[in-house]
């Protein structure tokens, strides 16, 4: 005997769509609190080098969002407002987080928070080679668009990971430099 959540309707050869709203919901719920920061990064880190090549970043993790919102509605999957907000709600708390500075942002901040990002985007890219699998029984998944999307976000943790290797120098090393971001 099944379980009932994993009885549900089954679309294009094979995909439930339970449990795939479910997971979809999840994703969007990251997707929400991984814009926001990413958002929040470039625009408080604005003027730096590290602000300036965050917006790009920002900005593509933004329309990944909306990829995956599309997504969900060929899927005929609906957004659920809760995910959306939890997903606001971690991004804001995240802020709150002891950096061993009260008052100003503290260099260890963009560390960890380009590690946060790094994170959020493999998580992000393993949800997008999980839809590419799909599309070989769905046809309304796009495989061409979700390769894209998995190569972008490749590029994006390239990207990341590269500014978190210079931030993490620069804060933990001896060299005497200023974060990229800087103090501020």
């Amino acid at each position: 005997m099944q379980h009932s959540d994993t009885r549900a309707v089954r679309h294009g050869g094979g995909t439930r769509t339970s449990l795939l709203g479910i997971y979809l919901n999840d994703h969007l719920a990251g997707a929400t609190t991984g814009t926001r920061r990413a958002q929040y990064m470039a625009r408080t880190l604005r003027g730096s080098p590290l602000g300036e090549a965050l917006e790009p970043i920002a900005t593509e993790i933004a329309q990944d969002r909306r990829s995956l919102l599309d997504i969900m509605g060929r899927l005929d999957v609906p957004a659920r407002n809760y995910k959306i907000y939890t997903g606001a709600l971690v991004e804001m708390a995240g802020r709150l987080k002891s950096n061993g500075r009260l008052v100003r942002r503290s260099p260890l901040s963009s560390v960890v928070e380009l590690e946060f990002l790094r994170l959020g985007v493999e998580g992000k890219a393993a949800g997008w080679r999980t839809l590419h699998r799909l599309s070989e029984s769905d046809e309304r998944l796009d495989r061409q668009g979700l390769d894209e999307l998995i190569e972008r976000a490749r590029r994006q943790m390239r990207t990341l990971e590269d500014l978190r290797l210079q931030e993490a120098k620069a804060v933990f090393g001896t060299t005497g430099h200023e974060p990229v971001g800087g103090t501020g």
